[in-house]
């Protein structure tokens, strides 16, 4: 999983908690006693969370220092504890495992996802959003940049850092163990100033394996100004100067 930088990750903190809300909106429990915010970043989901379901016990598990860090900053009385989601053991069972745009980052979701069915009360739920842009020209042009032969070898590992499945394998997996589950997607329009503010997006998050994996800055910003050219070309112009930022998702709710 690459280093995480909660200010950069913040840029677009609209953007990004929009879909936390969305996902939070369409849990049908009435009163969860426990929950946790399974990777929650730098806490802008918890937030979420916590005005959803004022009553609830919440914790936000994540396993970056510096996420936990911005998010004890801004919301100092929730419970917060550093753990890899793929070793984590809890000790007590939770209502609500709330997942918003973590999981992708998870190697082998075959046996992740039902790892956390397994740690709900019965009829507690399993909350996720996934990013589903992967035939978007976000995701397709970084790719192509970096199989370009100056940086093909060094990204190898960066090509593989993202998990990504379809929705019927989502609902084969989950529904053996699930009474119900609820799966929709959203194509979110954002409406950035510049492309350039695209590329700001990006690193964020997606872009990060990929920056990582080069050696120096002046190699970084080479392959940036390639991928600046493509997306330059894919996501042109509105006659204002903005520019519309398609990005698709999709949620999934399943009750144990």
């Amino acid at each position: 999983m690459p280093v995480w930088d909660a200010d950069q990750y913040l840029k677009f903190q609209r953007e990004r908690t929009q879909p936390a809300i969305d996902l939070a909106a369409r849990v049908w429990l009435e009163a969860p006693r426990r929950i946790v915010d399974v990777g929650c970043g730098p806490g802008n989901s918890t937030a979420v969370l916590a005005q959803r379901f004022p009553e609830a016990e919440l914790s936000g598990l994540n396993s970056s220092a510096e996420m936990l860090e911005t998010a004890r900053e801004s919301q100092p009385d929730e419970r917060w504890f550093q753990a890899d989601i793929t070793s984590w053991e809890p000790e007590e069972r939770y209502d609500l495992l709330f997942s918003n745009a973590v999981l992708q980052w998870v190697p082998d979701h075959e046996t992740i996802f039902p790892r956390l069915m397994s740690f709900l009360e019965p009829n507690g739920a399993l909350a996720v959003q996934l990013p589903a842009h992967y035939e978007s020209p976000l995701h397709r042009c970084v790719v192509e940049v970096s199989e370009l032969p100056d940086w093909r070898e060094q990204t190898t590992a960066a090509r593989q850092a993202l998990a990504c499945e379809s929705r019927s394998f989502y609902y084969d997996l989950l529904s053996p163990l699930s009474s119900e589950i609820e799966l929709w997607e959203t194509e979110y329009i954002h409406i950035m100033e510049s492309v350039k503010s695209i590329m700001e997006w990006f690193r964020g998050t997606g872009l990060r394996p990929y920056l990582e994996a080069l050696p120096d800055d002046a190699t970084r910003a080479r392959f940036e100004g390639e991928l600046l050219k493509r997306y330059a070309e894919a996501y042109p112009l509105q006659q204002n100067g903005n520019v519309l930022f398609p990005f698709r998702r999709l949620f999934l709710v399943a009750y144990r």
